[in-house]
């Protein structure tokens, strides 16, 4: 992966990022052709009293492998309302089992404190012993069930509740998972997420709007929710802002649980269990039968690497889908330029896990639901900008990435004010910041004017040497096929566009250009390609595979589309 890294010399890092996604894009592209559109957003359910009850199940991999795992799932869904509140296309489930475990949405309060009540129920074999939850980061009461080390647990067969008082002040993503044996119970699937909703304030109303309103900040001209509107696009938002803060504005918003996962661990439970159920009397060595499970769980030799409980490609498939019944969630981020995405990202498991987000750094807002400000000026914050989101496990934060193509060098959208094509030539009419945000209905709303009408190479097969501004690989030459998009512009029709032949140019006026390099694929002709591909994933390299086989793990793409492409996460 050395040749994806961000490397800069005497140049901006964002100038490099945005040149180089011609090199790395081919690698991914193809997950853009896919016929059957697959988003994600931040599912869960939201109440203020959730029963949950602990199972086993089998968890599907890529590799044809199905793994023997426990997980929360919902006992009743009575008095729970499924978010975001659209449509999808498969059916939103909350099972009695599920990894990660189902993601419990709540409300701050106005004023005040208010609570929540998570009652667990134990349905795990009775040799899995007691079983328990954590919610770090809450101040939690318990009542029934028996003590544990950290916390009460529910026995065998029990149940437990665990009250959490959820202050005014409180907002942001939280982790929660098993407090009884963790190394073994966090690692079977017993770990899931709380994300909590600020309450309002005339302050964030202002600046971030409501969800129907909301959009950028005040402070940085544009509505990108109008622009949203215009296309037909569906708010998919929990909230309009993260934290009670006017700075914390976002317009989409994503959920990603990373952890991994070591089959040998499941399968030495699997065959413990087994072995107990068929014991009578005494073992084949004349032994009593033993009662509880002794799995070891050193040394720790994971071969699975998840985002949301799948591994790539999985993970890219769509929220509920019927083949992961017990696998719900998924890892497949889209957004528009000039839009900001906030992440939601916990680290579970057991290790670390260096996550890298090719195409911009990510500005962290938060961690454990902590805003990070300003030591001189409260009213700012002070997030840094990470190159690699290092996930420590147990440990949640809430970050914002941002994609504009500010300092790409040349026009993205295929301008051409040479062309006789009306539409080769819209206009871009830069705001106080520098970006043609007057009119949310422009398929370039949010274009870097000052990348306006800028050519992308002079000659066909030109590079940097040739008036480019980048070296393009020869399309004589370039062997990814269907995995490579085929244009460095965005949206349909945009590499037409640049070369004068958009639908409704004149005759004869196509091919006075030359043509766009590389353009048009098995799969993507130039008149389809659709956005961008960036590949998020893992940088210990182990961890984008499937039991060893690449390319798989810890891996999905962020896809960066024109206005022009509806974004519906509902599927």
């Amino acid at each position: 992966m050395s040749a994806s890294r961000k490397v800069t010399s005497g140049v901006t890092m964002k100038n490099t990022i945005s040149k180089t996604r011609l090199l790395l894009v081919p690698v991914v592209v193809a997950l853009l052709l896919a016929a059957t559109a697959a988003y994600a957003a931040t599912p869960g359910v939201s109440g203020t009293t959730f029963n949950l009850t602990a199972q086993p199940a089998y968890l599907t991999q890529p590799d044809g492998q199905m793994v023997y795992s426990w997980g929360y799932g919902c006992a009743s869904t009575t008095g729970l309302t499924f978010l975001p509140a659209v449509s999808f296309v498969d059916t939103p489930t909350c099972s009695s089992m599920q990894v990660p475990g189902p993601t419990l949405i709540v409300r701050a309060p106005a004023t005040g404190t208010a609570t929540v009540t998570v009652n667990l129920r134990n349905d795990l074999p009775t040799a899995a012993g007691n079983t328990s939850i954590l919610f770090p980061g809450f101040s939690v009461a318990t009542s029934g069930g028996v003590p544990g080390l950290l916390t009460q647990e529910a026995a065998p067969g029990g149940t437990v509740t665990y009250t959490l008082t959820i202050p005014s002040t409180a907002a942001g993503t939280h982790a929660y998972y098993s407090g009884t044996q963790g190394d073994l119970q966090v690692e079977m699937g017993l770990y899931g997420a709380v994300v909590v909703l600020p309450a309002s304030s005339a302050a964030v109303t202002a600046a971030c709007g409501t969800l129907t309103t909301g959009g950028l900040p005040a402070t940085n001209p544009g509505n990108n929710r109008a622009a949203q509107g215009a296309s037909g696009e569906s708010d998919f938002r929990l909230a309009a802002a993260a934290y009670n803060h006017p700075h914390t504005c976002y317009d989409r918003e994503y959920l990603f649980q990373f952890s991994e996962m070591d089959p040998n661990i499941h399968a030495q439970a699997l065959a413990q269990l087994t072995a107990i159920a068929n014991c009578n009397g005494t073992t084949a060595n004349g032994n009593p039968c033993p009662t509880t499970l002794q799995v070891p769980t050193e040394p720790y030799h994971p071969a699975y690497f998840l985002i949301n409980g799948r591994s790539m490609p999985d993970d890219m498939d769509p929220n509920y889908a019927r083949e992961y019944p017990h696998q719900p969630y998924n890892g497949n981020p889209h957004m528009h330029p000039g839009e900001l995405t906030l992440l939601r990202i916990i680290g579970q498991g057991r290790w670390q896990h260096p996550f890298h987000e090719h195409g911009n750094h990510v500005r962290i807002l938060a961690r454990d639901g902590n805003l990070i400000l300003s030591q001189t000026d409260p009213n700012s914050l002070a997030g840094p900008l990470f190159f690699t989101t290092t996930t420590t496990p147990g440990m949640a934060f809430d970050g914002i990435f941002y994609y504009t193509a500010k300092g790409l060098n040349w026009d993205m959208y295929g301008h051409n004010p040479s062309s006789n094509d009306p539409s080769a030539k819209l206009p871009c009419i830069p705001d106080a910041n520098g970006y043609n945000t007057g009119d949310p209905t422009a398929i370039n709303y949010f274009e870097w004017c000052q990348d306006h009408n800028k050519p992308l190479q002079v000659a066909p097969f030109g590079d940097v040497a040739g008036g480019g501004p980048a070296t393009l690989p020869d399309p004589n030459l370039f062997a990814n096929g269907p995995w490579y998009g085929g244009s460095p512009y965005l949206g349909p029709d945009a590499t037409l566009r640049a070369t004068g032949c958009s639908a409704g140019s004149p005759a004869g006026s196509c091919g006075a250009t030359g043509t766009t390099p590389p353009s048009g694929t098995i799969a993507n002709s130039p008149s389809g390609e659709a956005g961008f591909a960036f590949m998020w994933h893992s940088h210990n390299e182990r961890e984008i595979t499937t039991n060893n086989i690449f390319p798989g793990g810890m891996l999905m793409m962020m896809l960066v589309d024109s206005r022009e492409f509806v974004i519906d996460e509902s599927m």
